[in-house]
C-alpha cells in the first residue's frame, strides 16, 4: 500500500509533477538533471500552492518526465470527469485510516450527508479537522443543525484528476453534535473556518467518527487491469 506522494500545502501543478515524476521511477535530482534545471527549482514546483514556472520549464520538465505540459497543467479538467480513457485502466486500492486522515488533514469542501423527509441529501460545507472530528459552521436554525440529532450521518470528501486518470475518496460516519462547551467553541474559533455561504453562522458541528474508509484509484504500468478501456472515476 502507498502513502500518499504530494506533500500537504502542494498545488494541483506540483501534485501532477509528483505524480509523473514517480510513474518514470525518478527521484527528484534525476528529473531535475533529465528537465536542465536545479534541483530547487524543481522542489520549489512541486510543493508551492501556486508556482509560475516559465513556459520553456515546463516544457523541459514534461519532455523529462515523457509526457506533455498540458497533461501536467490539467489541459481539460473543465470538461465533466469520468469521461476519458486512459491506456491503463485506473485501478483502485484502499486507504487505511491514517491515509485517510491525511487527505482530510488539508481541510476544504466536502459533503454532509443525513436523512430529510425527500430521503438522504449531501449538502457541500467547508470544514477543517481537529484531531479526529470533522467540524464546521452553520447556523442554528439551518437544516445541518437539525442533523446534529440523528444517530448517524456522513461526510465524504473526493478529488478527480481526469488528466492523470486518478482519484481518491474518503467517507467518514459518525455522530454530528452542535458544540456548546464554552472551551471547545473558543478551540473551534481559533480554526478560522468562513463559511462561504452569507448570514449568521456561528453554529459550530462537529463529526465525532466512528469508521472512516478510503480508496483511491491511480493508472498503475503493468497492473492485471491494465491495457484495458476503463472510465476513470473513483465510484
Amino acid at each position: 500500500m502507498y502513502l500518499r506522494s504530494s506533500p500537504l500545502g502542494a498545488g494541483d501543478l506540483g501534485r501532477r509533477i509528483i505524480e509523473q515524476r514517480e510513474r518514470t521511477g525518478l527521484s527528484q535530482a534525476e528529473a531535475a538533471e533529465r528537465a536542465g534545471m536545479a534541483a530547487s527549482y524543481l522542489r520549489y514546483l512541486e510543493t508551492s500552492p501556486a508556482p509560475r514556472p516559465a513556459p520553456g520549464d515546463l516544457e523541459r520538465l514534461a519532455g523529462a518526465l515523457d509526457t506533455t505540459p498540458a497533461v501536467l497543467l490539467g489541459v481539460g479538467l473543465a470538461v465533466p470527469p469520468g469521461q476519458s480513457r486512459s491506456e491503463n485502466a485506473p485501478w483502485p486500492e484502499p486507504l487505511d485510516p491514517d491515509q485517510c486522515w491525511g487527505y482530510l488533514a488539508d481541510g476544504g469542501v466536502g459533503r454532509l450527508v443525513y436523512a430529510t423527509e425527500r430521503g438522504p441529501v449531501a449538502v457541500p460545507v467547508n470544514f477543517r479537522t481537529l484531531r479526529k472530528d470533522v467540524v464546521f459552521r452553520t447556523s442554528a436554525q439551518a437544516g445541518l443543525a437539525a442533523a446534529s440529532w440523528q444517530p448517524q450521518v456522513s461526510f465524504e470528501i473526493d478529488s478527480l484528476d481526469d488528466t492523470l486518470a486518478e482519484g481518491w475518496s474518503v467517507l467518514v460516519s459518525g455522530q454530528a453534535m452542535i458544540v456548546t462547551a464554552p472551551d471547545e467553541v473558543a478551540e473551534l474559533s481559533r480554526l478560522e473556518m468562513s463559511p462561504w455561504a452569507g448570514g449568521d453562522r456561528n453554529c459550530y458541528i462537529k463529526i465525532v467518527a466512528s469508521e472512516v474508509t478510503g480508496r483511491r484509484i491511480r493508472r498503475l504500468a503493468g497492473h492485471p487491469g491494465a491495457g484495458h478501456a476503463s472510465r476513470a472515476a473513483p465510484g
